[in-house]
């Protein structure tokens, strides 16, 4: 299966295919607005404004599976955001990123690349994948890692 032709919900509620992300360079977040981490999201926002014109994109997916640190609606999760992380790069609704009703898209992005171990699960939120211009899943960054330490590996992707 291709990353391409997987259907995404936009934190609108527009469904879509990522196919409109072809030929750029992808990273796929699991994100969640009441994490300790969601202070990346000013970090993928930085590294989003700084390479889009380049052909990048940053995509978030916001997920309540981690001790429930997403608000419960879509329109909530996207003010917060906006608001309070400046958030420009596409978000998209609310699902799930583990276990049996996983999305598809994160079921191909943890069969692709595996954690610690070799396992597919994905530990908490803030999960990195980066995915070249031709969809394949170049590397995961586990949540601890902060977006400026991604610049290298996206410059390297970008460049080729």
């Amino acid at each position: 299966m291709s990353i391409y032709t997987i259907e995404v919900t936009t934190i609108t509620g527009q469904r879509e295919t990522l196919e409109k992300y072809k030929g750029d360079v992808l990273l796929i977040v699991n994100t969640a607005t009441g994490c300790g981490f969601a202070p990346q999201l000013r970090g993928l926002e930085e590294l989003y404004k700084e390479y889009k014109d380049k052909g990048f994109r940053v995509l978030g997916f916001p997920c309540s599976q981690f001790a429930n640190q997403e608000l419960a609606s879509n329109d909530k999760i996207a003010e917060v955001c906006e608001l309070n992380f400046g958030v420009t790069f596409p978000m998209h609704a609310k699902i799930d990123v583990k276990g049996d009703n996983s999305h598809p898209l994160f079921q191909k992005l943890t069969d692709d690349a595996r954690g610690v171990l070799g396992s597919k699960n994905i530990k908490w939120n803030f999960t990195k994948f980066l995915v070249d211009r031709n969809g394949s899943v170049v590397k995961r960054f586990g949540s601890t890692t902060e977006p400026i330490r991604l610049k290298q590996a996206i410059e390297k992707l970008l460049q080729a």
